[in-house]
């Protein structure tokens, strides 16, 4: 089974992205877990472990954006991710309120 964390930089302003929704879900849209990015940006623990499989990480980021009163683009990020074997996955993202990135981290 594998372990997965999440954190979100802003990356306009250079800090981290505090306060975002996270919600895991497994490919077919059922719920897996929910959590909040802390101060840090981070989520490091989001679920249990995860058999192999596809997932998706879905960051409400229009919320982010206008709890500062910034316009953007997004509503929502929605990453899908493969989980193939037995490790952490860790899944970035860069943000800023016209563009992301993201990678799969370490």
């Amino acid at each position: 089974m594998s372990t997965l964390s999440t954190h979100v930089l802003d990356a306009v302003r250079g800090i981290p992205a505090a306060g975002i929704a996270v919600t895991l879900t497994e490919a077919d849209g059922a719920e897996l877990a929910r959590g909040v990015t802390d101060a840090d940006g981070r989520i490091a623990a989001l679920a249990g472990e995860l058999p192999a499989g596809t997932y998706r990480l879905s960051f409400a980021t229009g919320d982010y954006f206008a709890a500062q009163v910034v316009e953007s683009f997004y509503p929502e990020v929605t990453v899908a991710f493969t989980v193939t074997g037995e490790r952490h996955y860790h899944v970035p993202l860069l943000l800023s309120p016209f563009a992301f990135s993201t990678y799969r981290g370490s």
